[in-house]
């Protein structure tokens, strides 16, 4: 995983069950490492009394990083956010003030316009004030593995990130990555050994939330291993090929095209609200295809999402053609 992501090489990689369960790991572990740069043993001591640790996210902040906060007691309510710009990055002119006691959560891939935080900038404001950065890139970290990579310019920096294997991998569910630069940190903060059943700190459940555990690392490893460094890329390079091959046919067809397709996301809409979803709800029963629909700056949008393995281009000229037919025949009724 590292060398296919071209990530420190000294990480701790841990698979765990999802974005949500390795998020809570890797946002449990930035808490417990600035708290003791504090002088403050979170293992002993809790939080009762603690120094306050902040937690900056963007705007468009992906729903399982908010779960993760929450359910670790950060507090909705306390957590600050950070202005984006017009293509959904966080706009570093505008990052909130940042020290020794902040958790930065930047994002590769944001789940509507594909879009990437700026990397470099950020990670170098944090780093100049001593904070944690934690990298959301449940699809975005896979462009490392192509010439998309400059997109992610700066990422490895971070100190740590989370990644899913099914999507890009097309692993079946259940299956994600919480990696982490300070394997010592992410080893000692979801330790569980006991006295009946103890083990490395490069052991999987010294690594994840999970004590009973299967090997998800298995399926990672084989796919992998069948599509090797080239075959990755292949593949994330022809998705974003047709990704924005479909964002260039909806726009010409008359579709309001929301984003610059920089990754595998298309996010767009008819031509009036009630136009958007009366087309998703003919799309989902149509059995031809599916995405869902969403919504961008208020109003009701479709995303469209390009990642199986299966997809060939006559499926992408089979989606443009569908939507304009079913688009139509709602607009003629």
């Amino acid at each position: 995983m590292l060398d296919a992501l071209d990530l420190p090489r000294e990480s701790a990689v841990g698979f765990g069950t999802s974005a949500t369960a390795c998020t809570l790991g890797a946002l449990a572990t930035a808490r417990r490492a600035l708290l003791a740069r504090q002088g403050w043993d979170f293992d002993r001591q809790g939080l009762a009394g603690a120094p306050e640790i902040k937690v900056v996210v963007s705007e468009l902040v992906h729903i399982t990083v908010k779960k993760a906060l929450r359910i670790l007691g950060f507090g909705l309510d306390r957590i600050v956010y950070a202005s984006v710009d017009a293509d959904g990055g966080v706009d570093v002119s505008r990052l909130p003030p940042l020290d020794d006691r902040t958790v930065l959560c930047l994002q590769a891939g944001e789940v509507n316009t594909g879009g990437f935080d700026p990397f470099a900038q950020a990670i170098a404001r944090a780093r100049e004030a001593g904070a944690w950065v934690h990298v959301d890139g449940a699809f975005g970290l896979w462009a490392r593995t192509s010439s998309l990579a400059p997109l992610t310019a700066g990422i490895e920096q971070a100190d740590s990130w989370t990644t899913d294997a099914h999507k890009w991998l097309n692993t079946p569910y259940d299956c994600a990555m919480v990696i982490c630069r300070d394997a010592r940190a992410l080893a000692e903060a979801m330790n569980s050994d006991a006295v009946y059943m103890s083990a490395g700190a490069d052991a999987q459940k010294n690594l994840t939330l999970e004590f009973s555990r299967r090997a998800r690392g298995v399926p990672v490893w084989a796919a992998l291993r069948t599509l090797g460094r080239s075959g990755i890329a292949q593949m994330v390079e022809r998705h974003h090929a047709q990704a924005q091959r479909i964002g260039e046919e909806l726009s010409r067809l008359g579709f309001e095209v929301l984003n610059r397709v920089v990754l595998n996301q298309v996010l767009f809409r008819c031509s009036t609200d009630a136009g958007t979803q009366a087309l998703r709800s003919a799309v989902q029963a149509s059995g031809e295809t599916w995405f869902g629909g969403t919504i961008w700056q208020g109003r009701p949008a479709l995303r469209i999402s390009v990642s199986s393995w299966r997809t060939r281009d006559e499926d992408v000229q089979a989606l443009v053609q569908l939507l304009a037919r079913l688009r139509d025949a709602k607009q003629a009724d």
